[in-house]
């Protein structure tokens, strides 16, 4: 009698025992890492630098409008109330200081932390472990740099007609700016992966000041390209030059009565150099970063 009552109160105990193992073996099984989607890991990349220059405002200022300021002070106000230049100089000057702004803030802001981020901060390994491709990363450098081009172009604009006292851009001509805008700050972000990944941190002052000297004077931000018929050679070098198709594009765009390379053109050059740039400057990225 004791026999059969053990027996039975065993089977009970290891009935219950199978009713409750499935619930206690679905609560131990591992989910695993839940899976972030690619767009979402650039995004947040993105959102970080952007965050990082938020946060440091006046050393942003300080980087992308001091420079152009100072040319556009000196050039359009100095000189013109000295009478050394003629009242049409002015507004024609605004639009070429602008789009070079654009430019040359996009590509300082991709390819001078790039340079030391590959020789001497190692930070782009960060980057580099993040469950993403290689390639977004250099992506995420072209448009982060686009971006800061961008900005301070756009704030270039209202300080410039301040100063120089030139009527307000229609802003029936926004939309073409904004384009030019895009695609000039796309494409300094583009040739700053190209030298971010190209110059060593050894010589990077030497490279950038034989860089960005010709690129800033050849770039007919203080005249236009088809006004240099007498000089046949100088109007070749700027026509090779992609920012004078910045330049160009919002002579077009703003003042009529100044001769300049077509719209249309203009983007067309400006698209294809960018995307050429942002070829070169991602196999650059990604053989630097597999070393």
């Amino acid at each position: 009698m004791t026999l059969t009552t053990t027996t039975t109160t065993t089977s009970a105990d290891e009935a219950v025992a199978d009713r409750a193992r499935p619930a206690a073996s679905l609560a131990r099984t591992p989910t695993g890492p839940r899976k972030v989607s690619q767009r979402r890991i650039f995004t947040s990349i993105l959102w970080r630098d952007v965050l990082v220059t938020v946060r440091q405002p006046w050393l942003f200022l300080a980087e992308a409008l001091l420079q152009p300021l100072f040319i556009l002070f000196v050039f359009g106000k100095v000189l013109a109330d000295m009478n050394y230049v003629d009242e049409s100089y002015v507004p024609l000057l605004l639009p070429g200081i602008v789009g070079l702004t654009a430019f040359i803030s996009a590509l300082q802001a991709t390819a001078l932390p790039l340079v030391m981020d590959f020789s001497y901060s190692k930070e782009i390994e960060d980057r580099l472990m993040a469950p993403v491709g290689v390639r977004l990363v250099a992506l995420e450098k072209i448009l982060f740099g686009g971006i800061r081009g961008f900005v301070a172009a756009a704030l270039m604009v209202p300080v410039g007609i301040l100063i120089l006292g030139v009527p307000w851009w229609p802003a029936s001509a926004l939309p073409a700016i904004v384009g030019v805008l895009v695609l000039g700050s796309l494409l300094g972000g583009a040739l700053g992966l190209v030298l971010g990944t190209m110059v060593p941190a050894r010589r990077v002052g030497v490279v950038f000041g034989l860089a960005l000297t010709p690129l800033m004077f050849t770039a007919a931000a203080q005249y236009s390209l088809l006004s240099l018929h007498g000089l046949r050679w100088f109007q070749v070098a700027v026509g090779i030059n992609p920012i004078t198709y910045i330049n160009e594009g919002l002579r077009d765009v703003l003042l009529g009565k100044v001769e300049s390379v077509p719209y249309g053109i203009d983007m067309a050059v400006l698209a294809v150099a960018t995307v050429v740039a942002a070829v070169v400057g991602i196999r650059g990225f990604t053989r630097r970063a597999l070393d």
